[in-house]
C-alpha cells in the first residue's frame, strides 16, 4: 500500500523548496523503499533547484543519502528489508558495453526505480539524480541500495552516496595516486576536500591545496594537505611548480570544473603527469589549449565520473576504514539540520560556510 511522507520539493526554476506531502508506492520488481535517515546537502540539489540540470519540476531533492530498506519488490536478491545502505545514483547494469569488458564504472546504462512519486494531487515528481532522498522514505532500484556495515554514523555514511566518494576516488580511481607522489588539488570545497583526503589515504608524499577561501584551506590542511596555495594572492602554477622541485604535481585535481581552473591544472602538472577533472563544467564553457603542449606534455587528461567508484567495490572498503578511524568522514559533517533547513543550507553552502549541513529524519 502507498505510504504518505514528508519530501523537499523544488517546485520552479529558481523559486524555494518547500516541504510537501509525497506518495511513494510500494516497490515493483527490482526495487526498493528505503527508510532515509540521512541526506547530505549537495551542491547538484541546488542546480536542480536553479533549473541547471533540466526543466522537469517538480524535483524531489536530496541524493546524498543512507537509511535502512523497509521493503523490496520482486525479484530484488541484492538487498534485504533491514539492511543498512547507502544510495547511489550510478546503479550498474551489468549487461552493456563497459559492465561486460570488466569497466562496470563506467556503465553506459545505470537505472532507476520504474515507478514514480508523486504529490498528493498525482503529480509525478522527478527525483534527483534518481534518488529523491530529503524525504522520510523514498522509493529507489535496488541496485542503488548498498549494503554496509551498520555501525556507521548515517550522517557521515551517506556523504559517500556523491560528493565525497566523487572527491576520493578523483584521487584514487581516477587519479590513481600512488605512495610518494606529488598532488595539487584546485578547489577545496566538499569535493576537492575529500580528494585531499583521498591523496593522502594513497599515500602522497606531497599534498598542495589549492583555493580562493582561507577557511577552505585550513580545513583542506586538517584532512592532509603538506602545502596551501591562495589563489587570490600566489600565481597557481608557479607556486606548485615551486613546491614540486620546479617540475610540477604528478597528478592535479580540478575540483572547481571551470577553463581558468583546467588550464592551471594542465600547466601545473609534470611531464607525464595527470590531470583530473571531477568539477562540473557548464554547457556553454569551452576551452582552448595548444595541441602541441598536450601532445609535448604527454600523460592523461581524464575526467572523473563519481570518482569511477564501484559502490559494491568501494562503500564497504570505505566503511571499514572509516570504522577503523584511518578515514574521517565525520569532518565533513559541518552540522545536522532538519528537513526544513534545505533552504537555509543552501545560502550557508553558496557562502562557503560549511562542508556539508546533513539532513537527519
Amino acid at each position: 500500500m502507498a505510504q504518505q511522507v514528508r519530501g523537499v520539493v523544488a517546485p520552479g526554476k529558481g523559486q524555494p523548496v518547500r516541504i510537501e506531502t509525497i506518495v511513494v508506492p510500494d516497490p515493483g520488481p527490482g526495487e526498493a523503499v528505503v527508510d532515509v535517515q540521512a541526506c547530505g546537502v549537495c551542491h547538484t540539489d541546488l542546480h536542480y533547484r536553479e533549473g541547471g540540470i533540466n526543466d522537469e519540476f517538480p524535483f524531489l531533492l536530496g541524493h546524498e543519502a543512507a537509511g535502512v530498506v523497509e521493503s523490496v519488490g520482486e525479484g530484488v536478491t541484492e538487498v534485504a528489508p533491514g539492511d543498512f545502505v547507502i544510495l547511489n545514483w550510478r546503479a550498474v547494469c551489468g549487461q552493456c558495453r563497459a559492465c561486460t569488458r570488466g569497466r562496470p564504472w563506467y556503465c553506459f546504462d545505470t537505472h532507476n526505480a520504474a515507478q514514480k512519486m508523486t504529490l498528493e494531487d498525482g503529480t509525478e515528481l522527478s527525483p534527483a539524480l534518481g534518488i529523491g532522498a530529503f524525504a522520510d522514505k523514498t522509493l529507489v532500484a535496488a541496485g542503488q541500495c548498498t549494503k554496509v556495515d551498520p555501525a556507521a554514523r548515517p550522517e557521515a555514511a551517506g556523504l559517500l552516496g556523491c560528493g565525497v566518494m566523487a572527491g576520493l576516488g578523483a584521487a584514487i580511481n581516477t587519479g590513481g595516486v600512488g605512495r610518494g607522489d606529488s598532488v595539487a588539488v584546485i578547489g577545496c570545497g566538499g569535493v576537492g576536500a575529500a580528494a585531499v583526503l583521498g591523496a593522502r589515504l594513497a599515500g602522497a608524499a606531497r599534498i598542495i591545496a589549492v583555493d580562493l577561501d582561507e577557511r577552505k584551506l585550513a580545513t583542506a590542511s586538517s584532512l592532509g594537505a603538506t602545502h596551501t596555495v591562495n589563489g587570490a594572492e600566489k600565481d597557481v602554477v608557479a607556486t606548485v611548480r615551486e613546491l614540486t622541485g620546479g617540475f610540477g604535481a604528478d597528478v592535479v585535481i580540478d575540483a572547481v570544473g571551470r577553463p581558468e581552473t583546467y588550464e592551471q591544472a594542465f600547466n601545473a602538472r609534470d611531464l607525464a603527469g595527470t590531470v583530473v577533472l571531477v568539477g562540473v563544467p557548464t554547457p556553454e564553457m569551452r576551452l582552448e589549449l595548444p595541441l602541441l603542449e598536450v601532445f609535448g606534455r604527454g600523460g592523461s587528461l581524464k575526467s572523473s565520473w563519481y570518482g569511477d567508484c564501484l559502490p559494491s567495490r568501494d562503500f564497504p572498503m570505505l566503511i571499514d576504514l572509516y570504522l577503523q578511524g584511518r578515514l574521517d568522514l565525520d569532518a565533513f559533517v559541518s552540522e545536522t539540520i532538519p528537513l526544513d533547513g534545505v533552504e537555509a543550507a543552501f545560502e550557508k553552502m553558496h557562502r562557503g560556510d560549511v562542508l556539508r549541513s546533513v539532513v537527519v529524519l
